[in-house]
């Protein structure tokens, strides 16, 4: 657990979920005050002053530590905004859905430390021999992007990550509670990446729709919507239940490119809610130091 914790500078080895739909300065400060490391998801932003503007209002509400996420295939202008974030005084940062050779040169260049995303262990340990400083394994009950392949869930995942790399493992998926962080160290991660808690959270900037969707989740309440090359894991609502029902072809009945609009209005017939399977276990929505302090109780 030092390992994380020095690579992040937090009290807690705990690390926000970085969905765009977070990325709001008083949600990230709110996440870094109660200890735990708050991010702001840089995945798709291209505009460099407002990356400048988001650190500024971030720290103007905290001085607590704080990185951001990049989505290596996803954004061409990651290598001018790392040199944005080193300079704004940026330590670590973590990456995301791409190659991490293709970029951690520049990251290594500024001095800064990484962490990779990844869903797979063979990918864990590329990331590994890349020069990642951490690795954030991503279950199978993961909210976000997925694959469209066979995947583990977190209880194979961690411990054979952990068997295979020398640097330290995050455990994402599946967590909201104390037993969950508990599960995670018990497996040999050295902390663990939230997101579903956060975004039902207060400091939450997701819709009241939104976050109701997630505290109305049950068991199997969530499934694998296919988007072409990839999946999202959504909250299967009465539309979409009754489109599963018939067997329709779901990469025909929705369009990713609707989702934002569709998160921010609560219209989940336009694009269904995001959320990790964990969501069953989300009944009201808390703080964010209530979430924090819970976890590590």
């Amino acid at each position: 657990m030092s390992q994380l914790l020095d690579l992040l500078g937090s009290k807690y080895p705990i690390i926000q979920g970085p969905i765009g739909e977070l990325n709001d300065p008083k949600m990230v400060a709110a996440v870094s005050e109660a200890g735990a490391f708050g991010m702001l998801a840089l995945g798709f932003v291209t505009d460099l002053a407002k990356i400048k503007q988001l650190i500024a209002e971030v720290r103007a509400l905290t001085d607590k530590p704080f990185g951001a996420n990049l989505m290596i295939a996803m954004n061409p202008s990651n290598e001018v905004i790392l040199e944005v974030l080193a300079k704004e005084g940026i330590k670590t940062v973590t990456t995301s859905a791409g190659s991490p050779k293709k970029i951690y040169p520049k990251i290594k260049e500024l001095g800064m430390k990484v962490l990779h995303v990844t869903l797979a262990a063979p990918l864990a340990v590329k990331a590994a021999e890349a020069g990642a400083d951490g690795v954030i394994v991503s279950g199978t009950e993961s909210g976000g992007l997925r694959t469209t392949g066979p995947e583990s869930t977190n209880m194979i995942l961690i411990p054979l990550v952990c068997d295979m790399v020398n640097v330290p493992v995050v455990a994402a998926g599946g967590i909201a509670d104390c037993r969950g962080y508990r599960a995670a160290l018990a497996l040999g991660a050295q902390g663990v990446q939230i997101g579903t808690a956060l975004l039902a959270s207060e400091e939450s900037p997701a819709s009241h729709a939104w976050k109701e969707a997630i505290i109305a989740c049950g068991d199997a309440s969530t499934t694998l919507l296919p988007m072409g090359g990839m999946a999202m894991r959504t909250i299967i609502n009465p539309k979409m239940g009754q489109l599963i029902a018939s067997d329709a072809d779901l990469t025909k009945e929705y369009n990713m490119m609707n989702a934002g609009q569709a998160w921010q209005k609560g219209d989940f017939d336009l694009f269904p809610a995001g959320a990790g399977q964990v969501s069953a276990l989300i009944r009201r929505v808390k703080p964010v130091k209530e979430i924090i302090e819970e976890m590590v109780s």
